[in-house]
């Protein structure tokens, strides 16, 4: 069977729906077929049935023909990441200690996706508690990276991403609280949006704590935001609601003043074909009009180990509790990283957490600028079996410096391709934006795409 509808992206195909050109079915049959194919290799997914997708395009293939379609998502194939509960699924959270009840409802991205007649293909994988940027995880089975698959994907919405690479459908939905879509992204070569906090509706929420869409197109995911972001009473940390013209995307560069930071301030330092890359990226915005201007980090050291000892904190609360047996299961690497918290006095998680709003304060000096150009990650994907790039559960957060900061200063971040390693492993440009300005993030991400070089083909597809 061809898997051509399975790289069509969710604009091209809700034309096609709508024209008739194309149906639901036939699509996931092709999406499926895809998935079939390529989860060998990548084991991006969990919870797939096969029959209960292909039941939902029936549906909405349906309604199409009636005219009655439940809006212009309607029978777009979606995969949604594990943590993001929904009704009837266990909600597993990568461990092997999982509690494994299932789910008595959906969770606001799924529930809003649902509504909007997007049909599931499947949940994707992530780590343990959603606490690594890598693929491993003692519950699932390793997730690659389609680019190459002895690299890992990133994560914690390892599957996503690896999933959007592959051409598992356009729409894709993650969760990130240090860059756990923006990483995979820029590590899997797609489009990742990192909405200003509270702007989609997400259930628990917590400091920092967002979902948002991965996708091969900037399009895509503003047509995601148009619906995830609608509002739900269960999220206490949520934006008031705002109709926001998602889809009107052209705007230029000119005149925005631009940030330039090469370097986080903590964390590794970012290698030389990343820096090239994003330098290159921001002669692409000069040359458009911008005016950029090389800025300094806002980030320290403190601030990350003071993250750190806090989120080890947390961590330990939620599982100090856990059976013995239960506990063991949690991957060895999470286990060394999280107990050393069972010594932490009060002064050192409130000063952990405190490094939380030296972060908000201190990011706030960069408010003249329109827009912030960073890399993603200061590395190229890593080696696949591992858990982090350190390998250390000591120093395991070196590859967020970043990411996190705009996490908790509630700043809108995207995640797009801009260039590729002499060993052809993707490059990701991390592109900020004012607290609030999603529009701001999502046009100037548009304009890059329209204006960065030539791509190169999609992994593994099949005509």
């Amino acid at each position: 069977m061809t898997e051509q509808l399975a790289d069509l992206s969710g604009a091209e195909l809700s034309a096609a729906f709508a024209s008739g050109a194309l149906s639901p079915l036939e699509v996931m049959k092709q999406v499926l077929a895809r998935v079939e194919r390529l989860e060998p290799q990548l084991c991006a997914t969990w919870g797939l049935d096969a029959e209960k997708a292909l039941d939902g395009a029936r549906v909405s293939e349906a309604r199409w023909r009636a005219g009655t379609p439940l809006g212009p998502l309607d029978g777009i194939p979606v995969t949604l990441k594990e943590l993001i509960a929904t009704e009837g699924m266990a909600k597993p959270v990568g461990t092997a200690a999982a509690d494994m009840t299932p789910q008595t409802a959906d969770a606001p991205p799924a529930a809003r996706l649902r509504e909007a007649g997007c049909v599931l293909v499947a949940k994707t994988t992530v780590p343990d508690y959603g606490m690594l940027s890598s693929g491993l995880s003692s519950f699932h089975k390793l997730a690659r990276n389609p680019w190459d698959t002895t690299r890992n994907p990133g994560g914690s919405s390892a599957g996503a991403g690896a999933a959007a690479a592959a051409g598992y459908g356009p729409f894709h939905v993650g969760t990130d609280i240090g860059g756990s879509v923006r990483l995979p992204a820029g590590w899997c070569g797609v489009f990742a949006h990192k909405p200003s906090n509270g702007r989609i509706p997400i259930d628990p929420p917590y400091i920092g704590r967002v979902a948002g869409p991965m996708t091969r197109t900037v399009t895509d995911a503003a047509l995601m935001m148009s619906v995830l972001s609608l509002p739900d009473p269960r999220d206490f940390m949520d934006l008031p609601p705002q109709d926001l013209p998602w889809l009107d995307l052209d705007a230029d560069v000119t005149g925005l003043r631009v940030g330039l930071m090469l370097d986080a301030g903590c964390g590794a330092a970012a290698e030389p074909e990343v820096v090239a890359a994003i330098e290159a990226a921001a002669a692409l915005f000069e040359a458009g009009g911008a005016i950029v201007e090389p800025v300094d980090p806002f980030m320290t050291p403190q601030m990350l180990d003071g993250l750190d000892r806090f989120w080890r904190t947390r961590f330990w609360e939620e599982t100090r509790q856990l059976p013995a047996e239960r506990y063991a299961k949690i991957l060895p690497y999470i286990r060394e990283w999280v107990e050393p918290a069972a010594g932490y006095d009060g002064l050192s998680v409130y000063t952990g957490f405190d490094q939380i709003m030296q972060m908000r304060e201190r990011g706030r000096a960069y408010q003249a600028y329109d827009l912030l150009l960073t890399p993603v990650a200061p590395m190229p994907a890593f080696a696949a079996e591992l858990p982090s790039p350190t390998n250390d559960p000591m120093r395991p957060f070196e590859h967020i410096g970043f990411t996190v900061p705009y996490n908790m200063t509630e700043q809108p971040a995207s995640s797009i391709n801009c260039g590729y390693t002499r060993e052809g492993l993707p490059i990701g440009l991390q592109i900020v934006g004012r607290r609030f300005a999603d529009m701001d993030v999502l046009r100037a991400s548009r304009w890059y795409e329209k204006a960065r070089p030539e791509q190169r083909p999609w992994p593994l597809a099949l005509g």
